[in-house]
């Protein structure tokens, strides 16, 4: 039931202990780095006696990796370092974010921690379809389960046709892949006339690398017969395995020997209560290469109360409600795409793809909400389309206090995205 039982169960007071100690020497190494050395001018990290000291730190934002890439926040020799992994830089400078040998030991431990917590063991078969390259979410995961011993699948992102041919040849248990993918995926097997669920061997999903709701995660449990669990990370902390749900489905469990996290109100930048959504803020603890110190990940979530039945002492976030750069404004009303996902996906004939516009017109701004339907539901007539189309807006007015248009497409007709779903066009002019 445990990869690392000692760190795993640590009491909470030892584990504050700890989280206390690499507090320091995490500062210590950042202020090797040429920003650090900045930004953290007179801190002495000897006067670190408690994680919550965390909080007297500088905040650090994306813009500051952008302003000092590539080697600004580089703490060790460029001859210590073994791996790079950026963003794309496609609206901007991009990020690169270095690690050492024993960071990506120590990555690779936090991933088999938690896929050996949801249930993978050595004998399974794990096909990753997520992307490899410079994205952290193929390498990230690849490397945890090879680190755990089972047979790894380096499948890649996308070529479904392929993808299914291999679950079925090699009597895949396991896959991993961003949850939009998981629906064109189920339509592939469609497409050939198999059911997941009878036709495969599969029996745990991973999903992850974008945001989705709980009904999203309820539709790829029925559609491929498996338990499908969410794990949170972000290139900037390593990628994934920074959050990990255990068996309960209750939360995800930040490994707070590896992070220090925050909640704080995006705005005043204050703590939040538990159970209240704000800002994630994390500072690494256990990485040598390249610290990180007090970074706002700009995605939204709460820390939950209580504890958990796993009898993990590790606090749980929930899962990640948005962005609060993702929050896009309507005649006054504040909108997640969540928001509409959640209510989308509690209409059994909606499929997994959808698409927010936004458009200026002479009455003002305009939202319209296209959503494809299910392989299975393409067949509904014109009037049963029209019912469909304005029970959705009924529910998203309800949800949102706003009414956008609704549109119902067929299947594949909305853009497929090639990584993570885009899910907002926003088309509206400039004033």
């Amino acid at each position: 039931m445990f990869w690392q039982k000692d760190l795993e169960l640590m009491p909470p007071d030892q584990l504050r202990g700890l989280q206390a100690q690499r507090l320091r020497r995490t500062v210590e190494m950042a202020k090797k780095s040429p920003f650090y050395a900045k930004a953290l001018a007179g801190m002495d990290p000897d006067g670190i006696t408690t994680p919550d000291d965390a909080r007297h730190l500088p905040l650090t934002v994306k813009q500051d990796l952008r302003d000092y890439f590539p080697f600004g926040f580089l703490a060790v020799p460029r001859s210590q370092v073994v791996r790079l992994h950026a963003s794309s830089g496609t609206t901007g400078t991009p990020t690169a974010i270095f690690h050492g040998k024993a960071d990506l030991k120590a990555w690779a431990d936090l991933v088999a921690r938690g896929l050996y917590m949801v249930g993978v063991r050595p004998s399974d078969v794990f096909q990753n379809l997520a992307g490899y390259g410079l994205f952290s979410g193929g390498l990230g995961m690849h490397y945890g389960a090879e680190r755990l011993g089972a047979l790894v699948i380096p499948a890649g992102a996308g070529n479904s046709r392929r993808q299914i041919s291999l679950m079925r040849q090699m009597g895949t248990t396991v896959m991993h892949m961003i949850p939009s993918y998981a629906h064109r995926l189920a339509a592939a097997f469609a497409e050939q006339g198999l059911d997941p669920r009878a036709d495969t061997s599969l029996k745990i999903a991973i999903i992850g690398a974008e945001p989705h709701t709980e009904q999203a995660r309820r539709r790829i449990e029925e559609m491929f017969g498996v338990k499908a669990y969410n794990n949170y990370g972000l290139s900037e902390l390593n990628g994934p395995g920074v959050a990990f749900e255990c068996a309960e489905q209750n939360g995800l469990h930040l490994w707070e020997d590896a992070f220090l996290v925050e909640v704080l109100d995006p705005t005043t930048l204050e703590p939040v209560a538990p159970g209240q959504v704000g800002e994630v803020v994390l500072t690494t603890l256990n990485r040598r290469a390249m610290p990180l110190i007090r970074y706002r990940t700009r995605d939204l979530a709460a820390l939950l109360p209580g504890d958990c039945p796993c009898g993990r002492p590790h606090r749980r976030l929930s899962r990640i409600v948005g962005r609060s750069d993702d929050m896009f404004i309507v005649k006054g009303v504040n909108v997640y795409p969540m928001q509409v996902e959640a209510v989308l996906m509690g209409h059994k004939p909606v499929g997994g793809n959808y698409l927010i516009v936004l458009e200026s017109r002479e009455s003002g701004d305009a939202m319209i909400v296209r959503a494809e339907l299910r392989p299975e539901a393409a067949g509904l007539s014109p009037e049963e389309r029209s019912g469909l189309a304005r029970s959705l807006a009924k529910d998203l007015r309800d949800e949102l206090l706003l009414t956008p248009a609704v549109e119902i497409c067929d299947p594949g007709a909305l853009p497929v995205a090639q990584g993570k779903a885009e899910r907002v066009q926003d088309r509206r002019k400039l004033s």
